[in-house]
């Protein structure tokens, strides 16, 4: 039996759709521009789940970060309406999530996204 999770609809969706490849894990050569995500937390509202998943956009500046973050804010917004097994997708926050420590400019996105299993 193959078990379809919420990331790999995700992760699919975003490589047909986004502007830049889109991760699970952060490749080992990098691209320029990329994003990662993570699922950071699951529940079940009537029976029916959902998950919190953080985006995070790299790009070579902070600028250019946050063009790319807000271009995959849109491709996000899509989802529910291109992919029937998402019931809605809702943006918690985004912000600048620069890692100071690696100089990697990221700006990350969380949403809670509401889909059938």
């Amino acid at each position: 039996m193959e078990i379809v999770t919420i990331q790999s609809i995700i992760i699919n969706y975003l490589n047909d759709k986004a502007p830049v490849p889109a991760f699970t894990e952060t490749p080992e050569k990098a691209p320029e521009q990329y994003i990662l995500i993570e699922k950071t937390g699951s529940g079940k509202d009537n029976h029916l789940p959902n998950a919190v998943i953080a985006f995070q956009s790299y790009a070579a500046s902070d600028y250019e970060a946050d063009v790319l973050n807000e271009q995959l804010k849109f491709v996000v917004d899509q989802m529910a309406k291109d992919l029937s097994v998402i019931r809605y997708v809702n943006l918690n926050s985004d912000y600048d999530f620069t890692d100071t420590t690696k100089k990697e400019h990221r700006y990350q996105a969380v949403y809670e996204i509401g889909y059938y299993d």
